[in-house]
């Protein structure tokens, strides 16, 4: 049975080829699941709008970033595939796990190039075969998630575990962070200690609460030490 996400007409996707990039057409007999494919307005193509537009809960929904890791001039393109409810942390996890100095998100001409997809329509299935692909743990979960097509003029739906064992695919905790989240605030450096003797007492005023030691050293003064 097609599934029910927003109000879209979810149709086998290996019965219409027409509604997908042909990278993604051609990788479907790949996929470890059954993939649905239905059609939108290419205006609406991203999350926000397509979201708003069709009911879709941002939730079950994915995105597919390009993004490029540079390290001795050398430059590696990879996919991260994070819930729209999140942001893929490109340059503190994607970095890291791919051993770069810098990640970004790779041009807009590169990603279109690279895939053969259209910009907007960016999606795990059907890309090259020597990009690491780095799947969050939330989308590897889920049972099923919205992604693109390849083109802007339609949707998949896809189950998480069947992206998750897709070529070059890698399941990361905490690739996707949530969106608006900001770093920890900083906690103030600890006052200085002071010594024990950096007091104002025993510079020329007397202690209110004296020790015994205090007390007998001002009553066994000699009389010529004067009053206090």
């Amino acid at each position: 049975m097609p599934p029910i996400l927003g109000s879209l007409t979810w149709l086998p996707a290996a019965e219409h080829p027409d509604l997908l990039g042909a990278p993604v057409a051609a990788a479907l007999d790949g996929l470890g699941g059954q993939a649905w494919v239905a059609a939108i307005d290419e205006d609406l193509a991203d999350t926000a709008a397509f979201t708003e537009a069709y009911g879709v809960p941002a939730d079950a929904s994915a995105n597919c970033v390009v993004v490029a890791a540079r390290r001795a001039g050398r430059t590696t393109l990879a996919a991260c595939l994070v819930l729209a409810t999140t942001r893929a942390d490109v340059n503190g996890l994607v970095r890291r796990h791919l051993d770069a100095r810098k990640a970004s998100f790779a041009p807009q001409d590169v990603a279109v190039a690279e895939t053969g997809m259209a910009y907007g329509g960016i999606t795990p299935l059907g890309l090259p075969e020597s990009w690491p692909v780095l799947v969050d743990a939330a989308v590897a979960a889920a049972e099923l998630v919205v992604v693109g097509s390849g083109i802007r003029g339609s949707k998949l739906a896809v189950p998480g575990a069947a992206l998750a064992e897709l070529p070059g695919a890698e399941v990361l905790e905490g690739l996707g962070r949530p969106l608006g989240a900001t770093a920890p605030p900083a906690v103030p450096p600890a006052p200085p200690r002071r010594a024990p003797d950096d007091t104002d007492v025993g510079w020329g005023e007397r202690p209110a609460d004296l020790s015994d030691s205090d007390r007998r050293y001002l009553e066994d003064r000699p009389p010529h030490w004067g009053s206090d």
